[in-house]
């Protein structure tokens, strides 16, 4: 009976009850969405309480990396997980179209790419995996073979897309584990492209190459050639680990609108990052804009320069003929002062033609500045573009996010109606028992006077029949 009181009289849901209904809201696994300070982190649910994390009282760069490789391995261990289950009950050979596959290299590209060290060109800092898989050929021979077959790929013009190439026919062979576990093993060759407390440097990746070795169930085949690996946008699609609340049991409502709030917070905090990402690319197109402007100011200074010195050159050509007939026609007395202003002249005409060289030296290097100005440029528009991409399908997964939790909270209230009319009907049934019961018991009484009466009626009857006789 008392399993049927309304919600509305029973206390605050415990912990377990929470923990259960965080378990089930993210899907093949036992992860929770927390906030540490300013970072996301997902942690599993049996090595953390669900009370508050206490708020971090310092910004120290390792703490930052430990929650950024806390993050990346959880993620690496939803994708191999989900991506096994879905393969098995496939039952097919994978092809890149295949969106559990397509996000598993998008999150092993994220693991890659985690404190890499940064090489400065003119255009800014390029960060590059390509690096650390060419290391593969020289520990194990058999990888020479997908290396060499990257490289032999007409349509790859970037180290990003051969470094995606690498990946996928290492999948292909079956031995992206074992590959991942000799990089790993070798630190000091890994020392000179990543950093200290990068994943790959630390026991994070080792725990990452121990999964890869599920994957070896898997068959996949991919046509590289068709495929354009350079432009892919490498953005996680965290929808694909989100359950749907269709399943969910209205007893457990509270604790599953506190998972998807969860949820929800965490893709509005991814939102944020995105936001303010887009800011600073927009503030350095707009300086790159200035600069171009700068440039194109200097040039046209250059330009009348040059302009004025061409002038000048053709006045001195002009005084260097008008002396050398002045010569020929002049006596021979005059020849003497001529002949020392003719040299003057000459010289004025050789720092000028050297000062004109220089300045022409000056414009091809202004001329070269801005198109390499112009090229970074179109690349940090195409870089806004992708990031206004990612930023319009983060909010439509945050617009389904809300939409989901307005459904949970329908079907809770529901739900609490059913339960308040079902334990009103138990209160008129169990009103009804006792009444019936009391009847019954009116009713034994009844009969037991009966007995009563009918043993006396025997007696006196019994007593009457001799007497007859």
């Amino acid at each position: 009976m008392s399993a049927l009181t309304p919600p509305t009289d029973m206390p605050t849901p415990t912990t377990d009850k929470i923990t259960q209904a965080a378990m089930e809201t993210i899907y093949l696994c036992k992860f929770r969405v927390s906030m540490d300070g300013e970072w996301l982190c997902l942690r599993e649910l049996d090595d953390i309480s669900l009370t508050p994390d206490p708020e971090p009282t310092h910004e120290d760069p390792n703490y930052l990396m430990a929650n950024e490789r806390m993050n990346l391995m959880n993620m690496a261990k939803l994708s191999i997980k989900g991506l096994i289950e879905s393969a098995l009950n496939l039952g097919r050979t994978l092809d890149s179209d295949y969106a559990p596959l397509q996000q598993f290299f998008v999150v092993m590209e994220h693991c890659l790419k985690h404190g890499l060290k940064a090489k400065k060109t003119f255009l800014g800092q390029n960060k590059s995996f390509w690096g650390p898989l060419e290391l593969v050929e020289k520990l194990v021979p058999e990888a020479a073979e997908i290396t060499a077959s990257v490289k032999d790929l007409p349509g790859l013009k970037t180290p990003v897309g051969r470094g995606r190439a690498w990946l996928r026919l290492a999948l292909m062979q079956k031995k992206l584990s074992e590959y991942m576990k000799a990089l790993i093993n070798k630190k000091e060759l890994l020392s000179e492209f990543y950093e200290p407390n990068a994943l790959m440097m630390e026991e994070e990746g080792a725990i990452i190459a121990g999964l890869l070795v599920g994957l070896n169930v898997i068959d996949a085949n991919f046509c590289m050639k068709g495929e354009d690996l350079d432009s892919q946008v490498g953005v996680i699609d965290f929808s694909m680990y989100l359950k749907d609340g269709n399943s969910s049991k209205g007893s457990e409502g509270d604790g599953q609108i506190t998972a998807i709030l969860d949820q929800k917070n965490y893709v509005e905090e991814l939102n944020r990052h995105l936001n303010a990402t887009v800011n600073n690319l927009q503030a350095k197109v707009d300086a790159l804009e200035k600069s171009n402007t700068k440039l194109t100011e200097e040039l046209a200074v250059a330009n009348n320069r040059i302009i004025t010195l061409q002038e000048e050159m053709e006045r001195v050509k002009e005084e260097s003929s008008y002396i050398l007939e002045s010569n020929r026609k002049g006596p021979k007395q005059d020849r003497a002062s001529e002949g020392q202003a003719l040299s003057e002249a000459r010289k004025h005409l050789k720092e000028e033609t050297q000062l004109r060289l220089d300045v022409e030296k000056e414009l091809e290097i202004q001329i070269s500045m801005r198109q390499e100005m112009e090229l970074a440029m179109k690349m940090l528009e195409k870089d806004v573009c992708e990031k206004q991409d990612a930023l319009v399908s983060l909010r439509q997964q945050l617009d389904d996010l809300r939409a989901l939790k307005h459904e949970l909270a329908f079907k809770l209230q529901s739900s609490d109606l059913g339960v308040k009319q079902k334990s009103e009907l138990n209160s008129r049934l169990e009103e009804k028992t006792n009444q019936m019961a009391a009847t019954i018991k009116q009713l034994e009484q009844s009969e037991k006077d009966l007995v009563k009466q009918a043993k006396t009626l025997n007696s006196a009857a019994n007593k009457l029949i001799p007497k007859h006789h």
